[in-house]
């Protein structure tokens, strides 16, 4: 077993950890003016798209924060119980595992009680909602309160036998107390600026990995609870979580630097709030599909389209831009709708001269976009 050669990092006291306001600034700057932009765009969405809206990012987020620990849930099953905790799209779809309820529960309480303190119980409440069996995996683990065991707490890579130490946490005997200085600075709001605040709580959490498991999902939902109490509704759009699982590495290298570092965190908290910066335009664009797909059906509710016809259209305008890959073939409009080549061939002519679609290729090569400015594989005039 190696170890890195900083390590093990001696935890500073609260609050000792500081960072650069004039770095800090230059990110914060950025990342507010993201922000207005999602709130500014969300008045202009109706109540129904904004819960079609906030169900989506519910749904990915979920299936986001899971994926960084490795695990992987199943999307269709999280959309349809997210789609029946808000009352939209289908809810009929299958059950979720009562662990993937579990984490569903916790982000919502995250989010509608952003407001509340956080205490030791709500914490232990939240991770014990991740193993309602008492197990992870296979291996029996402390639900509902901080580790008590007497080995080490590392997060190592590698195959057994070569493993390489990346952290240790400190000792179990430490973390209740360590917990208590966290909460009484966080509950007390002595940093000022919430997405800073979001930033050092959610490294210090994970700095004191109270948990035998769970640590990463929780400190990302403390995160988003912190995010919430700025930005209320519009934050349920802010995939933070699908943020980091992009940057997993990214994320990873940021937290080891800031762990094995010193007292000055500037470069992790300028990092985590670009990462929010990036959700939010991330957000933004989502608004922006959801705008252009409502103006597009406005524009053409005159047309007399069939069913399988809005289907298709539905489904296009759903994917986005860019989301359709290779734009509507016959053969897919074939499988979609459910209907013969001949007939899928002859709707999909219909949709174009109606001047819904626009034609991309020819013969065999033949696709179909979106007639929107930027859509499809080519950027329309």
């Amino acid at each position: 077993m190696t170890s890195d050669a900083t390590y093990p990092w001696q935890q500073p006291h609260w609050p000792a950890l500081h960072h650069d306001p004039l770095r800090v600034g230059v990110a914060l700057a950025n990342a507010r003016r993201a922000q207005g932009m999602v709130e500014g765009k969300l008045a202009a969405l109706g109540f129904e798209q904004k819960l079609e809206l906030a169900a989506e990012a519910w749904s990915q987020e979920a299936v986001a924060t899971a994926a960084i620990e490795g695990e992987q849930l199943d999307l269709v099953a999280v959309r349809s119980s997210v789609a029946r905790r808000l009352g939209v799209g289908r809810q009929d779809g299958p059950n979720a595992p009562r662990n993937v309820e579990g984490l569903l529960d916790i982000m919502d309480d995250a989010l509608t009680r952003c407001a509340d303190e956080v205490t030791h119980e709500r914490l232990h409440a939240w991770q014990a909602a991740l193993f309602p069996t008492g197990h992870s995996g296979m291996m029996k683990i402390r639900v509902g309160g901080y580790r008590e065991h007497t080995a080490p707490m590392q997060i190592v890579s590698g195959r057994i036998g070569r493993e390489r130490v990346h952290y240790e946490a400190p000792p179990s005997a430490r973390v209740s107390q360590e917990m208590g200085q966290l909460l009484h600075w966080f509950n007390a709001s002595v940093e000022p600026d919430i997405l800073v605040r979001a930033a050092l709580t959610h490294l210090w959490f994970e700095t004191i990995h109270p948990f035998e498991d769970g640590n990463g999902r929780v400190g990302r939902v403390w995160a988003d609870l912190v995010l919430a109490r700025d930005s209320g509704e519009a934050s349920r759009l802010m995939r933070t979580s699908q943020r980091l699982l992009d940057r997993r590495n990214e994320y990873y290298d940021q937290l080891q630097r800031a762990q094995h570092g010193g007292l000055d965190v500037t470069d992790w908290v300028s990092w985590f709030i670009q990462q929010v910066q990036a959700a939010c335009e991330e957000a933004s664009r989502a608004i922006d599909d959801t705008l252009a797909k409502a103006r597009f059906w406005m524009d053409h509710s005159h047309q007399d389209l069939n069913e399988r016809q809005r289907k298709v259209m539905n489904l296009l305008l759903d994917a986005g831009p860019n989301g359709f890959e290779g734009g509507m073939s016959t053969r897919k409009y074939e499988s979609i709708a459910g209907t013969s080549r001949a007939t899928a061939s002859r709707e999909l002519i219909e949709l174009e001269a109606l001047e819904l679609l626009v034609r991309v290729g020819a013969g065999r090569s033949t696709r179909y976009c979106v007639k929107l400015p930027g859509w499809g594989p080519i950027a329309l005039a």
